[in-house]
């Protein structure tokens, strides 16, 4: 039953999508083709949801966050298999026979004006693709004694990371490092998921 699940899922975005005005949409759209050129940083789901509030918009930040998951997958899949517009509409049919003429009149509006710049900084970004990390591990050590120094009494921190490359092999690379070099690491991994948390 995953499938019909899914179309549920699929038709419970689409109704939620509906109920936006074409313009509504056509904003909310606009906001993540933008950042799927590039030209943001990301999807403000806050920032929207000021937007519908003050257009008088009902959404629940669920409903919202499904919405914009829904889109930036089909504007990504989209992209990835370089479709038109005709062809985004039709796909989008074949998912979900609840859409209204009015709603993919928009969508394949805005994939024509804006897909090619979608699909060339999708081409961009795999061009400079680095790994995804999928696991770290760490343990803190204490260095006694080297070759040049007899008492060191120094703690450490040991890092292994394994990292998906692009090529989809996993590699592990491991380092070690002082105390005060780790607590910099670890504030720069905290920042890092506060912005991936807006996205």
């Amino acid at each position: 039953m995953p499938a019909l699940e899914e179309s549920q899922g699929v038709n419970k975005v689409v109704d939620s999508i509906c109920k936006l005005s074409p313009d509504r949409l056509a904003e909310t759209c606009r906001h993540i083709l933008f950042y799927l050129q590039g030209q943001t940083k990301g999807v403000d789901s806050a920032e929207m949801s000021d937007e519908f509030q003050r257009a008088g918009v009902r959404c629940d930040h669920e409903a919202l966050q499904n919405m914009i998951r829904f889109l930036l997958l089909t504007f990504r899949s989209a992209g990835k298999s370089n479709l038109s517009g005709d062809d985004l509409v039709k796909r989008l049919e074949e998912g979900s026979s609840k859409w209204p003429k009015a709603s993919l009149q928009v969508l394949h509006r805005l994939w024509s004006e804006h897909g090619a710049s979608v699909r060339a900084q999708q081409e961009v970004e795999s061009a400079l693709s680095i790994g995804q990390l999928v696991d770290m591990q760490w343990k803190l050590g204490m260095a006694v004694s080297s070759d040049t120094c007899r008492s060191l009494n120094s703690p450490y921190v040991s890092l292994l990371l394994k990292i998906v490359e692009p090529s989809g092999q996993i590699c592990q690379k491991c380092f070690e490092m002082t105390i005060p070099q780790f607590q910099n690491f670890h504030k720069q991994f905290k920042e890092m998921a506060a912005v991936m948390e807006t996205v």
